[in-house]
């Protein structure tokens, strides 16, 4: 296995200089370098060829012992030194201080074809940050977070990817619903990879203890290897850095919000300073549409994570960003301008990809009553998101009574579609078809292009918990199977159809396919 591997987080950032392994707090240093846990009877179970490619691997590299030793963390490769990272951050809107990497090891960083990629364990090992936990990851959650992060990748959603899915052998006790009943579940190490995986959090962690040097150090890293194209930094490059940031976040959650897509747990820790989803936990995907559900048992009764609140979430963490950078930039009013334009951008975003799901290509003074009387709609009712677009698509302008019939398929219980909600649909329809009229595309040029932006795949709950179900029980076909669905969420895929279908009725409670915890 040739990786042509580089160092430049360990070699240009301060480093922990005590080596004990022991839960503690790290100062002045932006890592801590660790050993990965040996583990038993590892097994690879899953590759992705894709990343194999772009790490500069091969199919015959991934069924090497080398390989299997390194993705579960028994062999360290030559030239690294594995770390964990220093961070904070802000947990369902309160300081929690320092976090770290409590179960992730970074291995080391990857040049190929001009890209730099990161290697990152998860679930390899107990690290200085892992306060009272282990350190190590079930199957369970790291199938979840292994086919996710490959399969939001080909929704277009910028994200973290994943390179493998093995397991240790080794057993691990966790307890799924925080209720008291632990059982040991089968360890897992799923192996990450992004260009950074550095998040806001870590940055906060130095602006909160004062210690603006190793700030200014980070910052300036993060400017020169990810952001070389604003200059060299000063002040206003570090205002234009935090811009940059701004609009890849937004960005980021507008991607959320068109597929449909629930993060679970937006903690300044898990926000990406590249604007890519990260840290795939009690993440879900929209059933029924509604702006207020959360996957997330431990945010059931605040709902602060809900789908609707995305946006302002993503909002209320930049500004705790903006805080930590202001040090060096002491000026409020250049945060601030960016900040406002934010919420600009975003009511302007989010219009343009509302468009974009219903098939517009022009713009319409009227189209965000449209829009608003389309996600009223959607709430009469329990209506399946992806579904209902995809099956919009099929609409034809001069037959507005046949749209019910249409969409019918995206209804959870027909029978609630009382005589006052189909007269709201059959109102809205003809509202659809007005619009439409302003349009000069052809009904078949606008049923490919919304087939474009409205996925007829995507990782439902479910469809995750059949595959973690019957890798439980030893089996791992599934887990290749919704592999291959999801590298082609906007096809049609005839032969793989039975996926194309609403959550089923044994699916609505059932833990693992309804709402998440954070433990695994």
């Amino acid at each position: 296995m040739n990786l042509n591997i580089k160092n430049s987080f360990t070699n240009e950032l301060p480093a922990d200089p005590i080596l004990d392994n022991t839960r503690r707090q790290v100062y002045k240093s932006c890592f801590s370098f660790v050993t990965p846990k040996q583990t038993t009877n590892r097994e690879l179970l899953h590759v992705s060829p894709e990343m194999l490619e772009n790490l500069g691997l091969s199919e015959e590299d991934s069924k090497s012992k080398s390989f299997l030793k390194v993705v579960t963390g028994n062999q360290v490769l030559e030239g690294t030194k594995p770390y964990a990272m220093n961070y904070a951050g802000h947990q369902f809107g309160s300081w929690a201080g320092q976090l770290g990497d409590g179960r992730a090891i970074n291995l080391g960083e990857v040049d190929h074809n001009t890209k730099l990629w990161t290697l990152q364990l998860k679930g390899a090992g107990e690290t200085p940050y892992s306060r009272s936990a282990d350190g190590l990851a079930v199957l369970r959650s790291s199938i979840r977070e292994y086919l996710c992060s490959e399969a939001m990748h080909h929704l277009g959603v910028p994200t973290t990817r994943a390179l493998s899915l093995a397991l240790t052998g080794d057993q691990v006790l966790r307890d799924v619903m925080y209720d008291g009943n632990p059982a040991y579940e089968k360890g897992a190490v799923v192996t990450r990879v992004s260009p950074s995986f550095l998040r806001f959090g870590s940055y906060e962690l130095f602006a909160a203890r004062q210690d603006i040097d190793t700030l200014k150090t980070l910052v300036n890293f993060t400017i020169n290897r990810h952001f070389s194209y604003l200059g060299k930094p000063n002040k206003e490059v570090y205002i234009q850095f935090f811009a940059e940031v701004s609009q890849r976040t937004l960005d980021m959650i507008i991607h959320w919000q068109r597929v449909g897509f629930v993060h679970g747990v937006m903690n300044t820790d898990n926000m990406s300073i590249l604007g890519l989803t990260i840290d795939y936990g009690p993440y879900g995907w929209l059933e029924g549409f509604d702006f207020g559900w959360t996957p997330n048992t431990t945010d059931s009764k605040h709902k602060r994570y809900r789908y609707g609140n995305q946006p302002n979430i993503g909002l209320w963490n930049l500004y705790q960003l903006a805080n930590a950078l202001y040090p060096l930039i002491e000026e409020a009013e250049p945060i601030e301008t960016i900040l406002n334009q934010y919420k600009t951008d975003f009511d302007h975003k989010s219009l343009q990809m509302m468009r974009s799901k219903l098939g517009l290509q022009n713009s319409n003074e009227n189209d965000k009553m449209l829009i608003q009387d389309l996600e009223d709609a959607l709430q009469l009712t329990e209506t399946d998101m992806t579904i209902f677009f995809r099956n919009l698509a099929d609409f034809k302008k001069d037959q507005p009574l046949k749209g019910l019939k249409i969409i019918e398929e995206a209804f959870y219980v027909p029978s609630e579609l009382t005589e006052p909600i189909i007269k709201k649909w059959n109102t809205w329809f003809h509202q659809y078809v007005k619009r439409l009229q302003d349009e000069s595309v052809t009904d078949d040029q606008r049923n490919a292009k919304m087939n474009k932006v409205n996925p007829k795949y995507v990782l439902r709950n479910y469809m995750a918990q059949l595959a973690i179900d019957d890798a439980d029980k030893g089996d791992y076909g599934l887990i290749g199977e919704l592999f291959q669905l999801l590298k082609q969420p906007y096809e049609e895929q005839p032969e793989l159809q039975k996926w194309y279908a609403k959550r089923p009725e044994w699916a609505r409670n059932k833990v693992g396919c309804s709402m998440l915890s954070c433990s695994s």
